[in-house]
């Protein structure tokens, strides 16, 4: 079986990282993958195994026949058939098979906001859905949309999975007192909420001045990143938050941080909260997306409401100061994410699906 994962850039965003990992790993599944960016390359491209063919369209324009002409010549060439688009990609391989009829498309949602979905775009998608012959979502309210707006039947949801990229070369040395640090791994956009998070951390900072705030995460220089950088400033915070921008080394950053958290609006699966677990963090996360069937009980760690900088406060609080118990949640949650979410186990069930829509 021959399967391309399709992405728009391979910035490092979340869904740009599961495209790479999906291509890692059905690379060692299958003995060969593919993976093609349309419109950007990025620090991701650094993690992409060398067995993964690799291709770059420079795609300049929405309907780029050029583009197209070039991504159906490569399908041809190394006889693939599935095309698995990732976000918002769809779009492209809606176009791609107008013109190579033989593809089968899988839809991979990422959609972050979902907790707003009335506010998403339709048309396009619902277009495009004529051409696809499964959705994957990531989480339940995905799914749900998916099957009573769009027209496909083959809709199922599919946890994202974490992989530690051991090839990385280790770089960022985080500011502050080793042991003493939390990291937010997002980017600089609204539904991340960082406000939200610089609040709580400011309600703790005076009774803990060892500890800081670690932000990683890319900077779109937009005046959402503007704004964030002036409330730090306007909080005398600068002392103890840091802001990275985006990192190649997430591996090596997380190995020095001893608490994870996400104080999002809205979330998908956030594949930060995987990683997290799986580089043994104890977490404080917002109860948006499918943050709270991960994080399904106490002794996995903090599940706290969106917008509430004192609830997150006083989770984060509890944390810093019961040490014992932050080391044995930490365990506990590394556990459950190898147990519930590993690559093995998610690639095997995207096997199945790949295997079932060839038959069609």
């Amino acid at each position: 079986m021959k399967v391309v994962q399709l992405i728009d850039s391979l910035h490092a965003g979340g869904a740009e990282k599961l495209a790479v990992s999906y291509a890692n790993a059905l690379s060692k599944k299958y003995g060969t993958s593919f993976l093609c960016t349309t419109r950007e390359e990025g620090l991701l491209k650094d993690q992409l195994a060398e067995t993964v063919g690799y291709l770059f369209l420079e795609k300049k324009k929405t309907i780029d026949f050029k583009a197209i002409k070039r991504f159906v010549t490569f399908l041809k060439t190394h006889k693939i058939t599935i095309v698995h688009a990732h976000a918002s990609s769809y779009f492209f391989a809606f176009l791609v098979k107008i013109y190579y009829k033989n593809i089968k498309i899988v839809w991979h949602d990422h959609y972050g906001n979902s907790e707003a979905l009335q506010q998403r775009k339709l048309v396009p998608i619902w277009i495009s859905s004529f051409s696809m012959n499964a959705i994957i979502s990531v989480n339940q309210l995905l799914k749900n949309w998916a099957i009573q707006k769009l027209n496909v039947k083959n809709v199922v949801y599919m946890p994202n999975f974490p992989v530690k990229n051991i090839h990385e070369i280790p770089q960022t040395q985080l500011f502050g007192t080793a042991g003493k640090r939390i990291v937010c791994l997002a980017n600089l956009r609204p539904q991340k909420d960082h406000f939200n998070l610089i609040a709580a951390f400011e309600n703790i900072t005076k009774q803990f001045p060892e500890w800081t705030l670690h932000l990683v995460g890319k900077n779109f220089e937009d005046a959402y990143a503007t704004e964030v950088h002036d409330y730090i400033h306007e909080k005398n915070l600068e002392k103890v938050i840091f802001s990275y921008g985006s990192k190649g080394d997430i591996s090596h950053i997380l190995s020095q941080c001893e608490i994870g958290v996400l104080s999002s609006k809205s979330e998908g699966l956030p594949i930060a909260l995987l990683e997290y677990g799986l580089h043994e963090l104890s977490v404080v996360v917002t109860n948006v997306g499918e943050c709270a069937k991960v994080v399904s009980d106490e002794s996995l760690g903090c599940i706290v409401p969106a917008e509430d900088a004192n609830a997150l406060a006083e989770k984060l609080q509890w944390l810093l100061v019961q040490n014992d118990k932050r080391k044995s949640i930490a365990a506990n949650f590394k556990k459950h994410i190898i147990a519930n979410y590993s690559e093995t186990a998610i690639i095997n069930k995207v096997h199945t699906l790949y295997a079932e829509i060839s038959t069609q």
